[in-house]
């Protein structure tokens, strides 16, 4: 039966956490997982979290399935957190998804049925699972550009060139807040025209929201999504709470649809919980349920919240640590814009023989491409780390 078969590329991301794993130096430092660490290198349970699943444990009364559209009043409460209520309810539906990554799937999928063989344009560079989804749903990628390497910022222009040439039956993927893999994110006033080009010619927005909050604040992370989502006629968000609740392994996220009237939004939800039917069946709900206990509780909320904003100023602290670093040691700004970006990531624009060359001489993980994740720096390494980089760079 297997010998038709070759071996599959293995993700790049989970071969170095293995690496880095097997890896016996006591000084080695980990920049390539995106999971959020605090100052003793752990990825920490959140304390709202925790909390939420005392009462889950101490109430529960049952493992039964919750149906295929999972927990709704989970879903219910991301589209209020996300959208705020720009978008009149009786457009949306909903399904969960197994984590951020499972709400793209299901998405997909459905635009994959809605236009078989249908183009979707994604950034260039991005998140590398983006691409397998997309084809695995009959899509065909297609890219347009949005970082310039040279000065490590957000090309609008010729990003809009592309953009404004979409037609209707085009797809488009946009980051909703905290650009995987560069940190470079649109301005609000950028947001506003690529809404209004959406709007102007028709192209369908998908747009994934995996950091909202992780960026410059919860109201301000949703800026783009909310103006694109009350600017055109239909539109999709996936949500993963992955990151700004810390539940990385427990898979909670929301497919959300957006559509022109209640009644095509019946025959989209229709489609989403096909999708979930034969494929995972039913989404799971340790997750959801400890989002939705948190987002429906006063106190909880506020606690989230404060531990969340504690986490984003952390890592903006990070950035500027390090971009001080090395202007400080080499008398260059090549650095600085580690300060300017937000978010979990940067692209430090390093070849990949110097990614190498900093894993094995240095014992410094970050992916091939350099795209480092700002929460793994250690604060109390932060110049032995710039040391490495303009050393490397150099």
């Amino acid at each position: 039966m297997f010998e038709t078969l070759q071996k599959a590329t293995l993700d790049k991301i989970f071969v170095l956490m293995a690496e880095y794993a097997a890896d016996p130096r006591t000084n080695k430092i980990d920049l390539g997982v995106g999971v959020y660490k605090d100052p003793k290198n752990n990825t920490p349970i959140m304390s709202a979290v925790k909390k939420a699943e005392q009462r889950i444990l101490d109430g529960a009364k049952t493992k039964t399935y919750k149906g295929v559209v999972g927990n709704k009043e989970f879903s219910q409460a991301i589209v209020d957190l996300a959208l705020g209520g720009v978008v009149d309810a009786s457009r949306i539906r909903t399904v969960n998804g197994a984590g951020g990554t499972g709400a793209l799937m299901t998405l997909l999928h459905v635009l994959g049925r809605a236009r078989p063989g249908g183009k979707i344009y994604i950034s260039d560079p991005t998140w590398p699972n983006h691409i397998p989804l997309a084809e695995n749903a009959n899509l065909k990628v297609e890219y347009y550009p949005y970082f310039d390497a040279t000065t490590r910022k957000v090309d609008f222009d010729a990003m809009m060139k592309v953009i404004d040439g979409l037609g209707g039956n085009d797809i488009v993927l946009l980051h909703g807040c905290c650009h995987n893999p560069t940190g470079a994110n649109l301005t609000k006033a950028q947001w506003d025209l690529v809404a209004e080009s959406l709007k102007r010619t028709g192209a369908f927005p998908l747009i994934d929201l995996a950091y909202l909050g992780f960026g410059d604040g919860l109201e301000e992370d949703a800026y783009g999504v909310r103006k694109v989502a009350a600017s055109v006629p239909e539109s999709m968000i996936a949500f993963s709470a992955s990151k700004n609740f810390g539940l990385y392994r427990e898979r909670a996220g929301v497919s959300i649809a957006i559509a022109k009237d209640s009644a095509t939004a019946d025959v989209v939800s229709s489609q989403m919980q096909n999708v979930i039917r034969g494929t995972i069946s039913q989404t799971p709900d340790h997750g959801a349920e400890v989002v939705r206990v948190i987002l429906e509780d006063a106190e909880l909320r506020a606690e989230w919240a404060a531990e969340l904003k504690e986490m984003r100023e952390r890592m903006q602290r990070l950035r500027v640590k390090l971009a001080d670093a090395i202007r400080r040691k080499s008398n260059s700004k090549d650095f600085d814009f580690i300060a300017e970006h937000s978010g979990m990531f940067s692209l430090l624009g390093l070849a990949p023989d110097v990614v190498q060359k900093l894993k094995t001489e240095d014992a410094v993980y970050m992916i091939n491409d350099s795209r480092i994740n700002v929460a793994g720096i250690p604060e109390d390494r932060v110049d032995e780390l710039a040391d490495y980089l303009i050393a490397a760079a150099g």
